[in-house]
């Protein structure tokens, strides 16, 4: 094998839900996959199956071509760039940036020359899927940015998902497509809880409304997928509340500099924020059932 064909290696920072799958299916496809994480433990934990432990963003940036955030916000990824021990100074001068997590368009853009200025390149790239589409390399990502970016990491980006949707050169359309996404996710939940916790309150068997509605039209994704989690009373967190308190809330961020009327989403990041302040921000998201009154909820076991 000459040079030029062994595979390069891929940094993954952030090992929660996604991020742990996504190094998973990268290591499965072949790439040495160096990772991070603000747990050490969980960057050991991913060493010990093969991969490389590194101790911050710069020790990763310094030795991947291509660095891939999964983290949870802007914030994060922010410090992550930018912060004491931040990629950005530490990135090769011909690698690329994948930034994987849910956040303002406009930041995401303002980001991108940020980092285009001292050199790299910036991949806006949200993603969705799941914890079990990550681990399988099935996951969907929404990407905008230059043909030079897609050039560095387009065979590492078809390694992690069965979908992976161009959407412009310009970051930031990737997100704005997540944003639209993430509406439609918060509020089909908040409309699956509303639906379980009226059955509930009218005494129908939950289990036999799930099977009713699992196999008629009012079905959706969300209803399917989280009323499962009510039905065996499991709240353990693969995208919790607070999620959607912050995904929902930068919904009604973007609408808001247009001026545009969002009252579904309103009242969904309503309830998602009464579920929070209620106690449950860090269970699933299902747990937004949680905020109906009267209501005898299905019990784990």
């Amino acid at each position: 094998m000459n040079a030029s064909s062994l595979p390069v290696n891929v940094g993954v920072i952030g090992l929660g839900a996604m991020g742990r799958g996504m190094a998973h299916s990268l290591r499965q496809a072949g790439y040495p996959v160096h990772v991070c994480d603000a747990r050490p433990d969980a960057a050991q934990a991913f060493a010990t199956e093969g991969g490389v432990a590194c101790d911050n963003p710069a020790a990763l940036a310094a030795l991947c071509p291509v660095v891939i955030s999964v983290v949870v916000n802007a914030a994060q990824t922010e410090e992550v760039l930018f912060g004491p021990q931040g990629a950005a100074s530490a990135m090769l001068a011909n690698s690329v940036f994948v930034m994987c997590s849910t956040v303002d368009p406009s930041w995401s853009a303002s980001t991108a020359a940020r980092l285009q200025a001292m050199g790299p390149h910036y991949l806006d790239a949200p993603i969705s899927g799941g914890a079990a589409k990550a681990a399988s390399g099935q996951i969907t990502m929404m990407t905008a940015g230059s043909p030079a970016a897609y050039a560095l990491c387009e065979p590492m980006l078809n390694a992690m998902a069965a979908s992976v949707y161009k959407l412009g050169a310009t970051p930031g359309a990737g997100s704005k497509v997540k944003i639209i996404n993430q509406l439609l996710a918060g509020v089909h939940i908040a409309a699956a809880a509303e639906a379980m916790a009226l059955g509930l309150r009218e005494g129908v068997d939950p289990h036999a409304l799930y099977e009713v509605i699992t196999h008629s039209a009012g079905n959706s994704w969300m209803f399917e997928n989280r009323m499962a989690h009510v039905l065996s009373g499991d709240y353990t967190p693969l995208s919790a509340v607070d999620i959607f308190v912050k995904d929902l809330g930068l919904v009604l961020d973007m609408a808001r500099t247009s001026k545009f009327p969002l009252p579904l989403s309103s009242t969904a990041h309503q309830m998602f924020m009464q579920a929070s302040s209620a106690g449950f921000a860090k269970e699933d998201d299902s747990a937004v059932i949680k905020i109906f009154p009267g209501i005898d909820l299905p019990k784990a076991g």
